[in-house]
């Protein structure tokens, strides 16, 4: 027991590091921000990519106005992200986020190509979009650190009193924007005297593939899914720390399925962000809430079961992990941890051999019911399999419910006999007494 609250603590203190880590927040809080230009743009291409004939007929003559709707939002997803990861980096070192924000923005598309098409100049849609999301990370990270450096050393214009606040800002900001500009104009012309040319070929040649190629493995999902089981067993919210490590790389594989939808082209990938949510982020625990809401004897799991069991269809397992608990139960680390793997790699193989579809890519809202986002990720067959899973989930958890069960209905008989008791030694105690 000593050591195993020895070993809860380290892993609660590298756990907090990682949350209040400032980089790796801004980049989960400002990929979070982006939420809803990814429903929106997930939507739009969702009515615009319908694969029925007879809509794709009454359609086609505003096909492309709808399509706007994606274009302007997961076409152009780098341009949010490097604005709000700058906007979130800024809150956090707790200075006005409005203009480093804007800089890194002004950064990004510094180091953005402008092509010639028809005599026409234009910033190309490809790096503005999945592709240039990494650019759009780093750029976030580090224009909005490097005007914050600038700003803490006083290099900035000073007004005098009474002039209005606004005006104070806007100059206050003047040269830390412009140095900031300098420093990426510098590092832009620096790369087009390389054979990358840009410095979006650069990143995403020699960072952004390989990432997604190791992010996007079954090997990956499996450690990512071990880690995140782990620190919810010892009390730490899994999912978050997780995530925010690996959002990122799951959520560009998203992007470019869901471009790749859109285009009438095959996925291009299997794992992401919605194939964790659609296959392992379910089924497990509702099995297990559905195990203790209809075969529990115990009086006390029966009722945490049916607590929990609601939230369990909308992806809220609180109740469950805290109430039973699973936190700190030995009992159930096999079924908690060994549950959501298997889910993933039947999920993954079914997937390969062609028996389901890939998720589309859509960025899924917290709380969206079970099967309705099967529906939602491309075809009924996901919500089918997320169905299928429930028994499967429920199979691995039983034997060690059972055991749960024993235990607990053993503590309640042993607690009423020892009521029943005292009960009756204070009624003798009574008529001795009278």
């Amino acid at each position: 027991m000593a050591n195993e609250k020895k070993l809860s603590h380290k892993l609660q203190r590298y756990a907090g590091k990682i949350q209040q880590n400032r980089y790796m927040s801004a980049i989960s809080n400002g990929l979070m921000s982006t939420l809803p230009f990814l429903i929106i743009g997930a939507f739009s291409t969702l009515f615009s990519a319908l694969a029925w004939e007879p809509y794709q007929n009454l359609i086609a003559p505003i096909k492309g106005i709808i399509g706007l709707g994606s274009t302007m939002t997961t076409g152009i997803i780098a341009l949010y992200a490097v604005f709000f990861i700058a906007y979130r980096l800024a809150q956090a070192f707790d200075k006005d986020p409005l203009v480093p924000a804007a800089t890194a923005l002004l950064s990004f598309l510094i180091l953005t190509p402008i092509q010639t098409f028809d005599k026409v100049r234009a910033l190309p849609l490809q790096w503005l979009g999945a592709q240039g999301l990494f650019v759009a990370m780093l750029v976030g990270l580090l224009a909005s650190r490097l005007y914050i450096w600038i700003v803490d050393r006083n290099w900035t214009i000073k007004m005098p009193e009474g002039v209005p606040p606004t005006v104070v800002k806007t100059f206050s900001g003047l040269i830390p924007a412009i140095l900031v500009a300098m420093a990426f104009v510098i590092v832009s012309g620096l790369f087009m005297h390389t054979s990358f040319g840009t410095v979006h070929e650069f990143i995403y040649t020699y960072l952004q593939v390989p990432l997604e190629g190791l992010g996007g493995s079954l090997g990956a999902m499996i450690v990512a899914l071990i880690i995140m089981q782990v620190l919810w067993m010892f009390g730490i919210h899994g999912a978050i720390v997780t995530l925010a490590i690996v959002k990122p790389i799951w959520m560009s594989l998203d992007l470019a399925n869901l471009d790749a939808f859109q285009a009438g082209a095959p996925l291009p990938n299997i794992i992401g962000l919605a194939f964790w949510y659609i296959f392992s982020n379910y089924a497990p625990m509702l099995g297990f809430a559905l195990l203790l809401v209809f075969l529990a004897k115990s009086k006390q799991l029966r009722t945490i079961g049916k607590l929990g069991l609601p939230g369990t269809f909308f992806s809220i397992h609180e109740p469950l992990i805290f109430g039973i608990p699973v936190v700190l139960n030995p009992l159930l680390a096999i079924p908690f941890i060994v549950a959501p793997i298997v889910c993933a790699v039947l999920g993954y193989f079914a997937t390969t051999a062609g028996l389901l579809p890939a998720p589309i890519g859509i960025y899924p809202a917290f709380g969206t019911p079970i099967f309705a986002l099967g529906f939602i990720e491309g075809s009924w067959r996901l919500a089918a399999a997320q169905l299928l899973l429930i028994p499967v989930c429920m199979l691995i958890y039983y034997p060690f419910f059972r055991t749960l069960d024993k235990q607990a209905l053993n503590r309640e008989r042993e607690a009423q006999e020892k009521s029943e008791q005292e009960g009756t030694a204070g009624a003798q105690a009574s008529i001795v007494t009278s």
